[in-house]
């Protein structure tokens, strides 16, 4: 059983649903993306999204695309990234760490090198934002002899053809992403999103994690009512860019307030 799977798991067994933050690695410099890593477990999350920086980052709003700039501009690549989950490794053997990015990066490696060095560094899940599940059969047998999990992404404008076709191929778990856009916009229409949940979950065993709009605890925790998952990225951001030489106490304080309300009420484990 994967990292992953084991903790979503443990959740289900606690009564309890995962918290997954985002951050891009390298901002707001690459010498703190490790310990950032720390605080957010250490802080209630319970897997972490590593966005690997890209220069047309076409899925991102403005939040995200700023600290992708600020992480290029220090040279953060994809090797880099690698690197950075081998040194959090060395402290942390047991929380799921995913890497959340775009195909040319992937490429530009080589993607059966990528697949063995990810896997190698402690990487447990892979989200490519530009891959089909048309387009990627041979990638995902990789991922998965490799025993990591590739993690896709469903929207509101996802026919139910795409949603079975992502079903079968999907591990780990499924990214829906709860906005017509970009990430960071600031609209999310709860009741819709537990609709198009309950579909998604009719056609798969997998969990499903909800992410783009959840901005507070309360928002978290409303979506985790019928969601496997809250994935909070923009807004985790923001607070870094507010005041970067405050960052780890900023988001510690964020995270632990967003598993609070999470938790409330609910048994712990």
């Amino acid at each position: 059983m994967s990292r992953i799977s084991a903790t979503f798991d443990r959740l289900a067994k606690q009564g309890r649903k995962a918290l997954i933050p985002y951050i891009t690695a390298g901002d707001p410099d690459p010498s703190v993306t490790v310990s950032l890593m720390h605080v957010m477990k250490k802080s209630g999350a319970d897997i972490l999204e590593l966005g690997v920086p890209f220069s047309d980052p076409m899925a991102d709003g403005p939040v995200i695309q700023r600290a992708g700039e600020r992480a290029l501009a220090k040279g953060v690549g994809l090797r880099m990234v690698l690197q950075m989950v081998r040194d959090f490794r060395r402290d942390d053997r047991d929380t799921p760490v995913v890497l959340m990015g775009y195909a040319n990066p992937i490429e530009a490696m080589g993607a059966k090198t990528f697949v063995e060095q990810a896997s190698q560094a402690g990487v447990d899940g892979v989200i490519v934002v530009d891959y089909t599940p048309e387009e990627c059969g041979d990638f995902a047998a990789d991922i998965r002899a490799a025993g990591m999990d590739l993690v896709f992404l469903l929207a509101p404008t996802s026919t139910s053809a795409r949603v079975d076709a992502i079903a079968k191929l999907a591990t780990g778990y499924i990214y829906y992403v709860s906005l017509r856009g970009v990430t960071g916009a600031a609209t999310l229409d709860t009741e819709e999103v537990l609709e198009r949940v309950r579909e998604i979950r009719a056609k798969t065993g997998l969990p499903v994690g909800v992410g783009f709009g959840i901005r507070d605890g309360a928002t978290a925790r409303a979506i985790c009512e019928v969601a496997d998952a809250a994935i909070i990225g923009s807004r985790i951001i923001q607070e870094i860019e507010a005041a970067p030489q405050e960052a780890a106490v900023r988001v510690a304080a964020f995270i632990g307030g967003v598993r609070s309300a999470m938790d409330e009420g609910r048994p712990r484990g």
